[in-house]
């Protein structure tokens, strides 16, 4: 679906407030990323640091740093859990986020500690467009 002409993909969950996403996988594992409205907000980003492998992340905390041109941004986890792998491309083509923040743009793979519990914070489906809608407002995005 578009928000904002923002692409937001239906089988995704996301964490409106932190602007990230978490694709589930049958094996539990959770691949997780920024929004297209989240780096629209941001601005370029210029590298991006994900935690290493083996982190045990908390939902709502720093899962990655990046550098954006006037700051340095945590990325906030949609999930708890394990870091498994990290996106490698991001090391020397960070701009994949911005180029395809759904697909080679993910920063990493997380094995969800509790998902059920962390789908509380989480949006999916039509019930994203009021929030991101309400997002972009504060965020003077054009609709």
């Amino acid at each position: 679906m578009q928000i904002c002409r923002l692409d937001f993909p239906d089988d995704l969950h996301y964490h409106v407030e932190h602007q990230v996403w978490a694709r589930l996988h049958s094996d539990g594992m959770v691949t997780a990323g920024i929004t297209a409205m989240g780096i629209q907000v941001a601005g370029e980003i210029y590298m991006c640091r994900p935690k290493p492998v083996g982190t045990v992340v908390e939902q709502g905390r720093s899962l990655a740093v990046v550098e954006l041109a006037k700051s340095i941004v945590s990325v906030k986890s949609p999930v708890g859990g394990t870091v498994l792998d990290i996106n490698p491309r991001l090391a020397n083509d960070p701009e994949l986020v911005h180029q395809d923040p759904y697909g080679e743009g993910w920063i990493a793979r997380i094995q969800a500690r509790a998902w059920e519990r962390d789908t509380v914070q989480l949006l999916k489906g039509a019930e994203i467009i009021p929030a991101m809608e309400h997002y972009a407002w504060l965020h003077l995005i054009e609709p």
